[in-house]
């Protein structure tokens, strides 16, 4: 970090939570760059020469170091990008039980593959490392993001360069020092500030061997066309709309405690958040009566008091968007059931605050049901049977996640096999499970991370096939 004002080779971090410059940073030049990938580049090729065991320890004493620096962590992403910071040290919690399970399942997920043996040959298939791994993380979870591609890709062999989102730059530098001072080899993890033209450069260089992108369907097309002129592999996890289907049968208490927290949390800026829930018709009034009596009782207001469950969106302008898409929907017939007064006290602390909002008498005609507003604010609508529920799920151009509220068991699984997406939930929703596939389909992007898979796109086969003589 630097404190010098801001010119065409620096950036500033504006903080949502009083619209005051809290850090400057400079962007990385040309020379630096290039070393930067030289080096990392050279240091690869010693550390897949090193012992899994040794990888494994050193990643897990980087984790450890990260876990140490929870508060200050908790501090940095509260300040950069407006969580809570009731809420905020969670990040850190999640992101050491993800780190550990990927370092645990390494021996499994990267031993040799045998086939049937076959007299007077050895033969086996063995996992190697690509080399380079550009990480590009977003704003709204700058360590979970990071941590999905950087573990696994660090334990399988390959070194790695992390470029966080200028918002949250900070975290950049407690994961470089984290890193650093469980004593991996320099140059094996390194941290960049790149402009977005030079993000494109960086990765049509040819010391680049894999992209792990997170962000949205314009960024991810932008990864993809800056690579395509090279035959390296992209991971994209791009955008959501993920929708909750509730049942007549569902636990109501429990399913509405559990949605608007869904849709609510770290003020909506989550891809996989709840942005339209389907209710069947039978339950739908008191469903929406127990849905709005709990979200009438979130406290927005600063995110640096403990009290605060609902912090500013990330800046101005992505308050702006998500109440766009509000009007549009109200302009079009849609009803909102928080009145715009209920936070009318807190709303004068900075221009990012935005209060939550409920949407009902919505339809698909809206872009506010059908594309990714991401942000505090929920479209619910009345269905009369499975078959409407789940054509209204599918009639998206993203496939992330899915919810399905209900007590039976064999029913959501039937569901869910119909349903076009990564994961499908029953009875719980924004949610990734370390052992399961996080992947999506349609504009979701493609790719997949965590899980013993999440090793396959890091790392690339050989055959061996020896013969006896």
């Amino acid at each position: 970090m630097i404190n010098n004002k801001n010119s065409k080779n620096t950036f500033n971090i504006i903080s949502p939570v009083d619209d005051k410059i809290i850090a400057t940073y400079e962007y990385a030049q040309n020379s630096t760059i290039t070393k930067t990938l030289s080096n990392a580049k050279k240091a690869q090729l010693k550390w897949k020469n090193i012992s899994l065991t040794d990888r494994k320890y050193l990643v897990s004493k980087a984790i450890d170091n990260l876990v140490s620096m929870k508060d200050k962590i908790a501090h940095t992403i509260t300040l950069q990008m407006g969580r809570p910071i009731s809420q905020s040290p969670s990040e850190v919690l999640t992101l050491t039980q993800r780190a550990k399970y990927m370092i645990d399942i390494a021996e499994e997920s990267l031993c040799d593959i045998k086939p049937n043996p076959e007299d007077g040959f050895i033969r086996f298939l063995r996992k190697e490392p690509l080399g380079l791994i550009l990480v590009l993380v977003p704003w709204n979870y700058p360590c979970l993001t990071a941590i999905n591609s950087i573990i696994p890709a660090l334990v399988a062999g390959n070194s790695v360069i992390l470029k966080s989102s200028d918002q949250t730059a900070g975290i950049s530098e407690i994961f470089y020092n984290a890193f650093k001072m469980a004593g991996i080899p320099e140059y094996v993890f390194s941290t960049l500030h790149l402009d977005i033209p030079t993000i494109a450069k960086v990765i049509a260089m040819p010391d680049i061997d894999f992209v792990a992108f997170t962000g949205s369907v314009a960024g991810g097309l932008a990864v993809q066309k800056a690579a395509s002129n090279k035959f390296i592999g992209v991971g994209l996890e791009l955008g959501g709309k993920d929708p909750a289907y509730v049942l007549d049968d569902a636990d109501l208490d429990f399913t509405v405690e559990n949605l608007v927290d869904g849709a609510f949390f770290n003020s909506g800026q989550t891809c996989c958040s709840i942005e339209r829930i389907y209710v069947k018709e039978a339950i739908f009034d008191i469903f929406i009566d127990k849905f709005l009596s709990l979200s009438l009782q979130y406290k927005l207001g600063n995110p640096l008091d403990k009290e605060t469950n609902l912090g500013p969106m990330v800046r101005s302008s992505a308050k702006e968007s998500v109440q766009n898409y509000i009007n549009e929907a109200l302009a079009k017939g849609a009803k909102a059931l928080i009145p715009s007064d209920k936070f009318k006290d807190v709303l004068n602390l900075g221009k990012a605050y935005m209060a939550p909002q409920i949407l009902v008498n919505v339809h698909h005609s809206m872009p506010f049901m059908m594309e990714e507003v991401f942000g505090p604010a929920v479209g619910i609508m009345p269905v009369k049977n499975d078959e409407e529920a789940i054509e209204l799920m599918n009639d998206s151009p993203y496939g992330l996640t899915a919810s399905i509220w209900s007590t039976d068991m064999d029913r959501a699984i039937y569901l869910g096999e119909r349903i076009e997406t990564g994961t499908v939930f029953l009875n719980r929703c924004d949610y990734l499970d370390p052992s399961l596939a996080w992947t999506g389909v349609k504009n979701t992007g493609r790719g997949i991370s965590l899980s013993k898979l999440g090793y396959d796109q890091l790392t690339r086969v050989k055959s061996y096939h020896l013969r006896h003589i």
